[in-house]
C-alpha cells in the first residue's frame, strides 16, 4: 500500500541567516520509484558539502516511495526533510512545481530518483559557481550503468561553449547533474509560470540561463552513476541506438513537437531573454517558413548548433526536411 496519504515532515523554511549562502535544496521528484530510490537518498548522505535539505514531490506514486523516503527522514533527523503532493503531471510538471516550491533558497540541485550521486557532487558543483556573478548553472558528464549499478561507459564530452544557440537545438547536460544559483532561479521561477507545455525541465533551464546571459558551467569530470533501466524518462544519448532513436525522432516529427513546445515558452518569457538571444529565437522561428537550402543557411548564421558533427548532420537534416 502506497504511504503517500501525506505531507510535510518539516516546514521547508527556517530563518535565511540558519540556512546560510551555502545552503542546497535537492528537488528529487519521485514516481514509483522505491526499486532505487534508497540509494539515491543514501548518496546525499554522504555529500561532502553537509549543508542542504531536501524537497520531495511524489506524483502519485503506488508503491513504497514515500515509505522509504520517511524512513531516510527519521534516520537523519538533522536534516530538513519535506514531501509534497506532485501536479500529476509528469516528469517535467513536477520539477518546475519543485523550483517554485523552493522559493528563497541559495542554490537548488534537481535529482531523479535513481542515480547515486558521487560524495563531492554538489561541493564541485559549488566550487564551479561560486565566482559566477549572474545567473549560473552546473552541469555534466556521468557514468552510464546498467539497472545494478555497473558501469558501462562515461557519457559523452561536449568540447563546444555552452550558449542560447547551442541550447534551442540541444540540452548537454541532464537534469540529473544540475545545480543552480539564487540569480538563475530569479529567472527561471517567475518564468516557470510559461512553460507549462515544455517536454523537458533541464533542457529548459538550460535555454533560459542561457538565453538571460547567464552561464552554463559543464564539467567534463562524471558527477554521478545514472542508472539505465526499463523506466528511465528518456535516458542516455550516446550510443549508437540512442542516435538512431533520435533519428527516428526527427523524421516522425517528435522532435519538431519539442523544439515547438520550448520555443513557444521560450517566447512568452521573452522579458528575461537578452536583445541578442530574441534575435536567435526570432531566426530559429523565422527559418521554419523558408525554403529547405534558405532554412539550413538562417540556422548557420543565427548561431543555431549541435555540439558533435553526427549532430550537426542530424540538426541539417531535420532543417532541411523541415522537422525543427
Amino acid at each position: 500500500m502506497s504511504d503517500c496519504s501525506a505531507l510535510q515532515f518539516w516546514p521547508i523554511w527556517s530563518p535565511p541567516e540558519l540556512l546560510g549562502a551555502g545552503h542546497i535544496t535537492i528537488l528529487l521528484a519521485t514516481f514509483n520509484g522505491a526499486a532505487h530510490v534508497g540509494e539515491q537518498l543514501d548518496s546525499y548522505a554522504a555529500q561532502t558539502h553537509r549543508d542542504w535539505s531536501l524537497l520531495v514531490s511524489d506524483d502519485g506514486s503506488t508503491d513504497e516511495t514515500c515509505a522509504i523516503i520517511r524512513k531516510f527522514a527519521r534516520r537523519h533527523p538533522d536534516r530538513r526533510v519535506t514531501l509534497l503532493r506532485g501536479p500529476g503531471k509528469g516528469s517535467a510538471a513536477n520539477f518546475l512545481s519543485l523550483l517554485r516550491a523552493a522559493g528563497k533558497s541559495s542554490w537548488v540541485a534537481f535529482s531523479d530518483q535513481d542515480d547515486v550521486w558521487f560524495p563531492d557532487k554538489l561541493a564541485r558543483a559549488l566550487r564551479a559557481l561560486e565566482r559566477c556573478a549572474g545567473p549560473g548553472i552546473y552541469g555534466g558528464r556521468t557514468i552510464i550503468t546498467d539497472k545494478n549499478l555497473r558501469p558501462l561507459r562515461s557519457s559523452l564530452i561536449f568540447q563546444r561553449k555552452p550558449s542560447f544557440g547551442n541550447a534551442l537545438v540541444q540540452n548537454i547536460a541532464g537534469g540529473n547533474t544540475m545545480v543552480i544559483n539564487r540569480a538563475a532561479l530569479d529567472i527561471l521561477q517567475p518564468a516557470s509560470c510559461h512553460a507549462d507545455s515544455i517536454i523537458s525541465h533541464d533542457w529548459w533551464c538550460y535555454q533560459m540561463v542561457t538565453g538571460s546571459g547567464g552561464r552554463m558551467t559543464y564539467d567534463t569530470e562524471p558527477c554521478l552513476l545514472y542508472r539505465q533501466h526499463g523506466s528511465n524518462q528518456i535516458g542516455a544519448n550516446d550510443s549508437l541506438a540512442a542516435a538512431v532513436s533520435r533519428i527516428k525522432l526527427l523524421i516522425n516529427g517528435r522532435f519538431a513537437n519539442w523544439t515547438a513546445a520550448h520555443s513557444a515558452a521560450l517566447n512568452q518569457s521573452r522579458q528575461w531573454i537578452k536583445p541578442i538571444a530574441q534575435r536567435q529565437l526570432d531566426n530559429f522561428l523565422k527559418s521554419q517558413n523558408c525554403g529547405p537550402l534558405a532554412r539550413i543557411l538562417m540556422l548557420k548564421r543565427a548561431g543555431i548548433f549541435r555540439q558533435s558533427r553526427r549532430g550537426s548532420l542530424a540538426l541539417w537534416l531535420a532543417a532541411g526536411l523541415g522537422r525543427l
